[in-house]
Order: C-alpha cells, then sequence, then structure tokens
C-alpha cells in the first residue's frame, strides 16, 4: 500500500469525482482509476461505486477513509515536526457546491497543490443550504457560494467574479428565435430549476411573482448539469450562470432568450468566519485565490 494511493483515495471520497480528483492531484484520469484498483485488490474490498459520472463511497470505503484521515493528519505532524526548510504545512478545508467545484475551483486547486504540497486540502462539497452553517459551525474553513452580491453578518469576504445569468433553450424551441420577448411568451413553459433554497432560483421565482406571470410549470434538479443537458434536448427553460454554459452557447446546442435577469447582481464569492484564526495555510489558500482570479473586492 503506498502512501500516494492513499491521497488519491482521500481526495476522491472528497470530491466523489474521477476528473476532478484527476486535476486535484495533478493526475490524468486513468492514473486516478489505476491506483484505486490498486489499493482496491490489495485491501480485497471494493471502496467506491462510480455509477455513470457519480461516484459513492461503500460502507468499507466510508469505514477505511476514517483511518486514512488519521494516517495523513499523523504523517502532517510529522512532517512539521522535522521539516527545517520552512515550507508551509497544515490543513484548509474548503466547501462549496456543485457547480463551483466543477466551473471554478480546480484551477485554484491545483495550482495550490504544486505551489504548497506541504498543505493538506480537504473538499467537502455541500448544498448551497449547507454552506454558511458549515462555516458557522467550524466545518469549514473556507466556503464558496454563488449568490448576490452582499454582506454576510458573522463572515468576512470577498467578491471573486461577478456572473451573469442566462435564460437558455434548445435550438429547435418556439422561443429561441425571438429578438424580443414579453412576460406573457412565457406563459404556460416549462422551467427547468435547481433546487428550492438556492439563492439564484429564489430570486427568480420572485421576480415573476411580481410580474404576476401564471400558468407555467417547474421540473427541480439538483444539478446544474442535468438541468444542462435537459434543455439541450429541449425539455424547457433553464436559468443558469454563464460560466455553465458557455462551451454549449458558442456550438450553438444552447440559445440564450433575449431577457434581462441582471437587475440583481450575482457573484462568486469567498467567506471564512470572522473569529477565526487565519493560519498561514488558510492565508496562502486565499492570496492564491485572489491571485488567480485577479481581483480582491470585499463584501
Amino acid at each position: 500500500m503506498e502512501l500516494r494511493q492513499l491521497k488519491t483515495f482521500y481526495t476522491l471520497a472528497s470530491t466523489l469525482n474521477f476528473s476532478r480528483a484527476a486535476e486535484v492531484q495533478n493526475y490524468v484520469p486513468s492514473t486516478v482509476t489505476m491506483q484505486m484498483k490498486a489499493l482496491e485488490e490489495e485491501l480485497g474490498v471494493k471502496l467506491v461505486d462510480r455509477l455513470g459520472k457519480k461516484v459513492t463511497l461503500t460502507d468499507a470505503g466510508s469505514n477505511f477513509l476514517r483511518y486514512v484521515e488519521n494516517i495523513l493528519s499523523v504523517l502532517e505532524e510529522a512532517q512539521h515536526a522535522v521539516k527545517q526548510s520552512g515550507e508551509l504545512t497544515g490543513t484548509v478545508v474548503i466547501s462549496a457546491d456543485e457547480t463551483l467545484f466543477t466551473y471554478r475551483l480546480p484551477t485554484v486547486l491545483r495550482e495550490f497543490r504544486l505551489r504548497y504540497p506541504g498543505i493538506r486540502l480537504m473538499f467537502r462539497p455541500l448544498a448551497h443550504l449547507n454552506l454558511k452553517q458549515s462555516l458557522r459551525e467550524g466545518d469549514a474553513d473556507i466556503i464558496f457560494m454563488l449568490d448576490e452580491d452582499k454582506c454576510e453578518a458573522g463572515f468576512c469576504g470577498e467578491k471573486i467574479r461577478d456572473e451573469p445569468f442566462y435564460l437558455l433553450v434548445s435550438p429547435d424551441h418556439p422561443l429561441a428565435a425571438r429578438t424580443a420577448l414579453t412576460i406573457e411568451d412565457f406563459n404556460d413553459e416549462t422551467f427547468l430549476l435547481t433546487e428550492k433554497g438556492c439563492s439564484y432560483r429564489t430570486f427568480f421565482e420572485r421576480s415573476l411573482s411580481q410580474k404576476c406571470m401564471g400558468g407555467i410549470s417547474e421540473l427541480e434538479f439538483n444539478s446544474a448539469e442535468a438541468i444542462k443537458q435537459c434543455a439541450k434536448i429541449g425539455m424547457g427553460i433553464a436559468i443558469l450562470p454563464e460560466m455553465v454554459v458557455m462551451a454549449e452557447v458558442s456550438r450553438g446546442e444552447l440559445v440564450s432568450l433575449p431577457w434581462n435577469l441582471n437587475t440583481t447582481s450575482f457573484a462568486t464569492q469567498m467567506f471564512w468566519h470572522e473569529e477565526k484564526w487565519i493560519s498561514p495555510a488558510i492565508e496562502a489558500f486565499l492570496n492564491l485565490t485572489r491571485e488567480t482570479f485577479g481581483q480582491n473586492n470585499t463584501v
């Protein structure tokens, strides 16, 4: 059993995505697959189930993860005790929802691993509703949120970048060729939305109710990717941030409707608890995020 296999398993268990784990480890996805196969063969048990793109831990994997976390923690302590080079060590716990983990954070996470190999990163994907609570309870050091550009009581925060939103349909949708729309054009349409509690779904529903639009139906998803794929095959009108659909729009697979969704400013933001001690490792992650996105806007 090799240390690199344990680190790969830990990263995969944190991200629940082979491609994302490969990016963080600076591997190609096949390397993650081979290391996991070798580890499972040595242990004689299956640690993860791979169902399409979704990865889940088996019972054996969940049990094994607790030991791996202890091993890596002890290793980190030992390295810190003997290193004389001044290399930064420690642990940083990051939480965000699936959309930001997929489209905004991989570049930061990969560069951080390359620049600070002595710091252990822990990734905890969470639903939007649970992110603030994880910070209040100390389960995360830093959270990333896609939300309205506003302050949060008890948190320190910075805006990473503005995130425009669009209404999108398939090219053969009846509204796709329109150059202008009125609220009545949406009557009896189906909207593809994220789960209740998501900030931009709440804003969108509030704006519709204020305009007294009725007769619409909604399909609810817990994945931006699922919404995008359903919109592409004509199941309805999607509301999604630009970062999720740039490639599909450029290829003509989705069409942006002429409807302004930017009356409220949404942004990717990072937050940390105002009473938490900012360790050198956490400060390094904050600084690298600012450097990567080229801005430092306190919110």
